[in-house]
């Protein structure tokens, strides 16, 4: 086993990888002002490892060597609390903007390796001893993952089967006696551009009918035929000054239509290949993992807006008034119901197959919802406190030229503060809540880890109806026949 520094991350993408930005194919993925900058955002996840005041919480030692924790699968309600802990960590390192590299990737692993030894079962595959040895390999070379689930669907009214084109769903084309050959295309493929590797799962519930849609694999970034089409949104923060764009300009996250114009999977990266009743279930147990990141990661994000709007209050002196507080206290609430259910998802959390801890499905959905139905809320309340100068203050050129930031410091001072500081907090939560990255962010909130539907369908499944019903009818005085 190895943990690689993060140099030797960046240099394992310069590999001829096929990526497409704006058009234009990237030679070098690292170099380039935008797509380099995801990279080395996504590199945070190695200096943690390298940190010796983190790296109890980052790195997992046993007789056989050191690995990331992120690599750790998760047996105890302990183990799933220093999971949330470590994302929370670099997420904050990424200034609110999650890593990635690993937590999703490792969500998907835990996924496949708790549906792979029931498909074994039924069908007498070796999934679960291919699904192992990926793991073993992306564990001891401590490689970075990207998960590709979200077809781009086409008519959403009609099954895979039933497209008039059939690669609209990612499907297996070719049987060959060494392994398959998949077409189609994801969407929403995040990270995909800065990773080593791609796992792809099925995206929903599948029939007979839909069996070649039923399929998972993994392979190499560099793959012949796998072509990154990589996202525009929020491209331009790398050419704006630090002091504009305190987050856009030093960090990004990049998404991809990800596309498979036949593929060839060696067998041995192959974990489902048609065995569509267990394309459902393999779909919703990564989500079961992927979602507790997700709300992990959350963590940071809702903690900087309880803070800009407790330092905009601050600064313009305004925060003792009646109707500030009232929405301090709200965002303070939003935060740390957020983070209750988090922490409780965990420690309700229970082994499941393969004795892999699961996050209790009820309080992870409950969180995720929560997060999501009130993002908007919470954003409108920081952009209430903050005020107009959210958008109508100066750029970075104002605040640095001799003749113009003399005015702002003086005219934008405020309660303790200079003009120039004042401004300067400004410039911050104009990007979280006002900016390209603030409508990214928001976007997510609704859409990415599932939709608000999905967390409503899940928490509705996941209560245990039968025992509150038990109780009021115990309370009423009524035969367990009532109904």
């Amino acid at each position: 086993m190895a943990l690689r520094t993060a140099e030797e991350y960046l240099e394992s993408l310069r590999d001829g990888r096929t990526v497409y930005f704006r058009g234009s194919r990237i030679s070098d993925v690292t170099s380039h002002p935008v797509i380099g900058l995801a990279a080395r955002h996504a590199s945070i996840d190695y200096e943690l490892a390298h940190d010796p005041a983190h790296r109890d919480l980052c790195v997992i030692s046993d007789p056989s060597g050191d690995y990331s924790r992120y690599y750790q699968i998760p047996r105890t309600p302990d183990d799933l609390l220093q999971r949330s802990a470590l994302i929370e960590l670099a997420t904050t390192e990424g200034a609110t903007l999650v890593i990635l590299i690993k937590e999703i990737g490792t969500d998907a692993l835990c996924g496949l390796l708790r549906v792979s030894s029931a498909v074994d079962k039924e069908h007498q595959t070796d999934y679960g001893q291919r699904v192992q040895a990926y793991y073993e390999h992306c564990r001891d070379n401590d490689l970075a993952i990207a998960v590709a689930q979200t077809d781009v669907k086409g008519d959403r009214s009609l099954k895979p089967s039933l497209q008039t084109d059939p690669d609209l769903y990612v499907r297996i084309a070719e049987r060959r006696s060494d392994g398959i050959v998949v077409r189609g295309a994801k969407a929403h493929t995040s990270v995909s551009t800065n990773a080593n590797e791609l796992i792809v799962l099925p995206t929903r519930a599948l029939g007979e009918a839909d069996k070649d849609y039923a399929v998972s694999f993994a392979v190499p970034i560099d793959t012949p035929g796998l072509v990154l089409l990589a996202s525009s949104f929020d491209s331009h923060g790398p050419e704006t000054s630090p002091l504009e764009l305190p987050i856009s300009a030093r960090h990004k996250m990049m998404e991809t239509t990800t596309v498979f114009d036949n593929v060839f999977v060696p067998w041995e990266r192959v974990f489902l290949a048609g065995e569509f009743e267990f394309a459902g279930p393999l779909a919703l147990s990564f989500v079961e993992h992927h979602r507790f990141t997700a709300i992990s990661y959350k963590l940071p994000l809702v903690d900087a807006l309880v803070g800009s709007a407790m330092l905009m209050a601050e600064m313009s002196g305004i925060a003792k008034a009646g109707h500030v507080r009232e929405k301090l206290v709200q965002l303070i609430s939003y935060a740390e119901t957020l983070r209750g259910l988090t922490h409780y998802a965990a420690m309700k959390g229970a082994p499941r197959e393969q004795g892999i801890a699961t996050p209790d499905p009820l309080y992870v959905n409950m969180a995720k919802y929560h997060f999501a139905h009130g993002y908007h809320d919470a954003v409108r309340n920081v952009q209430d406190i903050a005020g107009g100068a959210l958008v109508t203050g100066p750029g970075a050129e104002d605040l640095e030229a001799k003749e113009t930031a003399p005015y702002y410091d003086k005219y934008y001072a405020g309660h303790g503060v200079t003009g120039t500081d004042r401004l300067k907090a400004l410039t911050f939560v104009k990007n979280l809540v006002a900016s390209e990255f603030g409508a990214y962010q928001e976007v997510l909130a609704v859409h990415a880890e599932g939709s608000l539907e999905a967390e409503k369908q899940m928490v509705a499944r996941s209560y245990d109806r039968q025992q509150a019903l038990a109780l009021v009818k115990r309370f009423a005085g009524l035969t367990d026949s009532s109904t």
